[in-house]
């Protein structure tokens, strides 16, 4: 990657049973602790005639939304990535070999 270019960052979290893949200009540390902000939302730019509704369900759900706060225990991987990627929102399977940190019971 150039060092011109600004750096794409695909952010994978978990969100209500859902595995949300998202492409953002910025990520870093917030100040409020315990979580992850993401600024510049990214969505690739499709042809009129292709839609993808995950795509399309997504961009609605972050209109307007200038910076995001994901709770640290639900960021799964972050990589810089070269291009934007297709956003998608899609379910949580589990059998994985691993296991979320136990929280305690809210009342």
């Amino acid at each position: 990657m150039s060092k011109d270019k600004q750096p794409i960052f695909r952010v994978i979290f978990l969100n209500q049973g859902q595995v949300y893949e998202l492409y953002a200009r910025n990520i870093f540390q917030s100040d409020l602790w315990g979580f992850l902000e993401i600024e510049e939302l990214l969505f690739g730019e499709r042809s009129q005639l292709l839609v993808d509704p995950a795509e399309e369900k997504l961009k609605t759900q972050f209109e307007g939304v200038e910076r995001s706060f994901i709770p640290l225990q639900s960021i799964v991987r972050i990589d810089e990535v070269e291009r934007i990627g297709q956003a998608k929102i899609s379910e949580a399977k589990g059998g994985g070999n691993v296991m979320s940190f136990p929280m305690p019971p809210q009342n």
